[in-house]
């Protein structure tokens, strides 16, 4: 079973038989560098994690996908990916790390009760967020 990653999509998916998933060049996921595997997948993390604090809306708080328990644990293992894999990002890690910090903030912005600094999502892996 082969499991190949497309180069326009951040999906995996299993095809055995061919190169080709409609239409589009795909490369086996070996040969993907780690950096890009773990990179993809702390933006797809961060992506998840927005959406579920609604910051797609011009009113979160009004956001059909607002889930606070959801986005607290997309958020905690982001930041555990993020944590663990630091050294290998190399300049990526700059960037993803103040995105996740900012997802930290906004969390805590749409609590009703915000979380005690320290103890918001992934604040045991980062540390206290302001």
């Amino acid at each position: 079973m082969l499991y190949r990653m497309s180069e326009a999509d951040t999906t995996a998916t299993e095809n055995p038989d061919s190169n080709l998933i409609e239409g589009e060049a795909v490369r086996e996921l070996a040969e993907i560098p780690a950096v890009e595997v773990i990179s993809r997948a702390a933006v797809m993390l961060m992506s998840s994690a927005a959406e579920k604090l609604g910051l797609g809306e011009a009113d979160p708080s009004t956001s059909p996908h607002l889930d606070l328990d959801e986005a607290r644990r997309v958020i905690t293992a982001l930041a555990g990916l993020v944590t663990a894999s630091v050294e290998y990002l190399g300049p990526h890690a700059g960037p993803i790390r103040d995105g996740l910090q900012s997802l930290q903030r906004a969390f805590r912005e749409a609590s009703a009760h915000p979380d005690a600094p320290g103890s918001g999502p992934g604040e045991k892996y980062t540390g206290p967020v302001y």
